[in-house]
C-alpha cells in the first residue's frame, strides 16, 4: 500500500477535496438521523430530546387523516408510471434516431428532444396552464370549438395524475433517450448486417438483436430509479399544481407532505419519514437487485 501510494499520490491528492466533501455533507449529517428517534425541542438538541423510538412512524402510518398513506400512494403510483414509461418511451426514440441517415435533421431533432431536460418545473408548470386554463386555456379552446363543455381543469382532481405522470415522462424522455443512444453507439454492426443477410426485417434485428443488447443498461437504469421510487419529485408537484388545495390530495407525494408538516408535526416526524423513505428503497433496491442479477446474467448494481 505504501508503494501505491507512493507511485501515485498526486491521483490520491485529487480526490481529497471530494473525500472532504463526502465526509461533510454525507456522513456527518448521518448524526442528523437520532432526531427521527425522539421528540425534538431546540432547547435540549437532537441528542439530549426525549427518546420515542419508532413513535413518530406508527404516527405516520395511523395519522387520523389518512393524508400521508395518502401520499405514499401516490408517490408509487406517479413513480411506478414514470418508470414504466420513462423507458418505453426513450428506448422508442433513440432506436428511431438511430436509424436516421441525415445528419442535420438527426442533430436537430436530438437537441429538440433533449430541450425540456433544462426547463425548471415553474416553466412547465407555466406551460400546462397555458394549455389547461378555464378560459383561456388552448385545450378548452380546442372542446369548446367541437361544442363541448369547457373543463374547469384546476377544479377537477381526477385529471392531474396523468398530467403530472405526462410532463413527467415528457420532461426527462430526451435525457434519457441519449443514456440508450450512447449504449446503441457501441453495438457491433455486423450483427445487423448478418441479421440482414438472413433475412431479418427492422423490426425483427430490433426485437431479437437491439433490445436484447439493451437490456443491461435498461436494467442499471431501472434498479437506479427503483431505488428513488419512495421519493417524490416536490419541484414538479410544486411548479405545476402549486397550492392549489382542491389538487393537493390528488397529487400530493411524500415530499410535498413532509414539505406540510414541517410546521405543523416538528423536525423528529418529517426525519422519521425521510428515513422510512430511505429504508424503504434500500430494502426494494436489495431485493431488485437479487431478481436483476438472473435476468441479467449475474449482473446488477452490486
Amino acid at each position: 500500500m505504501k508503494k501505491e501510494f507512493k507511485r501515485n499520490w498526486q491521483l490520491y491528492l485529487m480526490t481529497v477535496p471530494a473525500i472532504v466533501f463526502l465526509i461533510l455533507f454525507c456522513y456527518i449529517p448521518y448524526g442528523g438521523l437520532w432526531m427521527a428517534f425522539t421528540d425534538y425541542n431546540i432547547i435540549d438538541g437532537i441528542f439530549g430530546s426525549r427518546f420515542v423510538g419508532l413513535n413518530n412512524i406508527k404516527f405516520f402510518f395511523s395519522s387520523s387523516t389518512g393524508l400521508g398513506m395518502k401520499s405514499v400512494r401516490n408517490t408509487l403510483i406517479i413513480n411506478s408510471w414514470g418508470l414504466v414509461l420513462g423507458t418505453i418511451f426513450p428506448i422508442t426514440i433513440a432506436i428511431c434516431f438511430n436509424d436516421i441517415a441525415n445528419k442535420f435533421y438527426k442533430k436537430i431533432s436530438q437537441s429538440v428532444m433533449f430541450f425540456p431536460y433544462f426547463l425548471s418545473w415553474v416553466v412547465v408548470g407555466a406551460i400546462i396552464y397555458a394549455f389547461f386554463s378555464t378560459s383561456t386555456g388552448i385545450v378548452n379552446q380546442w372542446i369548446n370549438s367541437f361544442g363541448g363543455d369547457i373543463v374547469r381543469w384546476y377544479a377537477e382532481p381526477k385529471y392531474w395524475k396523468p398530467i403530472i405522470i405526462a410532463a413527467d415522462v415528457w420532461k426527462w424522455c430526451g435525457y434519457n433517450s441519449i443514456i440508450y443512444m450512447a449504449a446503441l453507439a457501441n453495438f457491433d454492426s455486423t450483427l445487423y448486417e448478418a441479421a440482414e443477410v438472413d433475412g431479418a426485417n427492422r423490426f425483427k434485428q430490433i426485437i431479437y438483436i437491439t433490445l436484447p443488447l439493451l437490456k443491461p443498461t435498461v436494467v442499471i437504469l431501472t434498479l437506479m430509479a427503483i431505488g428513488r421510487i419512495f421519493f417524490g419529485d416536490f419541484g414538479m408537484i410544486y411548479g405545476i399544481v402549486g397550492n392549489n388545495s382542491l389538487l393537493y390530495e390528488e397529487v400530493a407525494v411524500i415530499d410535498t407532505y413532509v414539505y406540510s408538516s414541517m410546521r405543523t408535526l416538528g423536525f423528529s416526524y418529517t426525519t422519521a419519514i425521510g428515513l422510512m423513505q430511505s429504508v424503504l428503497g434500500l430494502i426494494l433496491i436489495t431485493i431488485s437487485n437479487h431478481f436483476a442479477k438472473k435476468i441479467n446474467e449475474g449482473e446488477g448494481l452490486f
